[in-house]
């Protein structure tokens, strides 16, 4: 199916009445000829809805395009919609066949199509909006490809990472043909299917809002964030598709997803796909014990840190609570003394000396099995690195030099890599069988993530380890509590 819709969809009226027109501008949907009885008729659908002084008219954010452009129909408004501006994508095939579950998931999204019955022919044949939550490996990529073929408009896909960019542009490229576009790593091509990282996305949104009918935030958990949430706000693609493993943020944010993107519409956890469409994995974990040095070094900042807490009523429960002790840190010696200490308490037990001994013993015992070494902070992960001559990815590590590494563990040439939470997303390793998380917070979405990156089924892989050492009779036994 081709769409052509760079001329203007009219729904005509058999009166005389001017046309309310719609169009783009640089993030908002310009509103021209609306009469006040009809704005206040349509105000639940489009709460953002505001006089504009500047043109006499009205204007709301972008992402209110489909539902404006519904409760308009619905009243029986005339339109003169300029709002997209599209290119034709030609005939999109996938070669893909879709499992039953995903196949249940992309018929969930679909039926959350929002436009309203009426007269009128919208420029994009349909307006679904949700989330799907899907574990990692599950093919959460060939339900994306089936959507697109199956809108045939112009898409932008939007991923965190340059790895994902890339795999993204690969895959396109093998299903569709054709060239794609890429926002990032250096480029700035736009195509009518396009794929681009978050940054860019963010930096080129307001300018290419009206060239897109649909839209796939991989990793879409990331709009929860102050910054990246302005993406889908500034894009006027009424077909929107959130892609995560992990849709629940613990500061909320997965409300703000639910308002820009769509609600969750599908959900499957790991349980029910392990062992059939993913690897079979078990959890264990892994006590270890600090020296008598090191115990005397954690409990001595543990108490400067607890006693700064007790007198402060900081109860450090949520991430603002750590805000607000960071801000007072600030102007107060004592916040920022305790700040301090909480990092050396930390940094004790994470590089303990009994952790290092544990993971020679497992990367021992998995001597033939690929193993990813999971820790908190590029210190660790350059200790491990040094100490057991294995390559490291962390946030230093330039383009070339990972793609070179990861390249390397996937055909084999390197059986173990180490990193510090670079690997906890994005990156395809369908032969890695054994995780060791050395450290980490409490958020369930990154354990979540990091299992994720060894439950890709391969010929030879009979069943995935996540091991967990944790220092016991430490802060790690709640903070691993709190992420399973």
């Amino acid at each position: 199916m081709c769409i052509l819709a760079r001329s203007p969809t009219v729904t005509r009226q058999p009166d005389d009445t001017r046309a309310t027109e719609l169009r783009y501008e640089d993030g908002t949907i310009r509103i021209d000829g609306l009469e006040s009885p009809t704005a206040r008729a349509i105000g639940d659908a489009v709460p953002e809805l505001e006089s504009d002084p500047r043109t006499g008219g009205r204007r709301c954010p972008a992402f209110r395009y489909a539902p404006l452009r519904a409760a308009l129909t619905g009243v029986g408004s005339e339109l003169d919609d300029r709002v997209l501006d599209l290119d034709p994508v030609g005939d999109l095939r996938s070669a893909y066949e879709l499992r039953e579950y995903q196949r249940a998931a992309l018929e969930d999204w679909l039926e959350t199509d929002r436009w309203a019955d009426g007269p009128d022919s919208p420029p994009v044949p349909k307006a679904p909006a949700g989330v799907l939550e899907l574990p990692t490996g599950s093919g959460k990529t060939v339900i994306a490809l089936q959507a697109i073929e199956r809108l045939a408009v112009p898409t932008l896909v939007v991923v965190p990472t340059i790895d994902l960019l890339e795999q993204w542009e690969r895959e396109l490229e093998a299903e569709f043909g054709g060239p794609i576009g890429r926002f990032g790593g250096g480029e700035q091509r736009l195509e009518p299917i396009t794929v681009s990282t978050y940054d860019s996305a963010y930096l080129k949104a307001d300018s290419v809002g009206d060239r897109f009918g649909f839209v796939v935030f991989d990793e879409a958990h990331h709009l929860g964030g102050e910054g990246y949430r302005g993406i889908a706000r500034l894009l006027a693609a009424p077909a929107r598709l959130g892609l995560t493993a992990t849709f629940e943020r613990s500061d909320g944010g997965h409300e703000v997803i639910e308002g820009i993107v769509g609600p969750l519409v599908h959900r499957v956890g790991v349980d029910e796909l392990a062992g059939d469409h993913l690897a079979p994995y078990d959890v264990k974990r892994l006590e270890v014990s600090l020296t008598p040095e090191e115990r005397a070094a954690y409990e001595r900042n543990q108490e400067v840190f607890s006693e700064y807490l007790a007198k402060s009523n900081i109860r450090m429960r949520s991430g603002s609570d750590y805000r607000e002790l960071v801000k007072r840190s600030g102007n107060d010696p004592e916040a920022r003394n305790a700040l301090l200490a909480r990092q050396r308490a930390r940094e004790i037990i994470y590089g303990s000396e009994a952790k290092l001994e544990a993971l020679e013993g497992l990367l021992d015992e998995h001597r033939g099995e690929r193993v990813i070494v999971f820790t908190a902070h590029n210190d660790l992960a350059y200790d491990v690195s040094e100490r057991f001559l294995i390559p490291t990815i962390t946030h230093q590590t330039g383009a070339a030099e990972r793609r070179e590494i990861l390249e390397r563990f996937r055909e084999g040439t390197y059986n173990r890599i180490a990193t510090s939470n670079v690997l906890d997303e994005g990156v395809d390793v369908p032969d890695a069988s054994v995780a060791v998380v050395l450290s980490g917070s409490g958020s369930e979405r990154e354990f979540t993530q990091r299992l994720g990156r060894i439950l890709r089924p391969a010929a030879d892989k009979r069943r995935a380890l996540l091991y967990e050492v944790v220092a016991a009779e430490t802060s790690e036994e709640t903070v691993a509590e709190r992420r399973r």
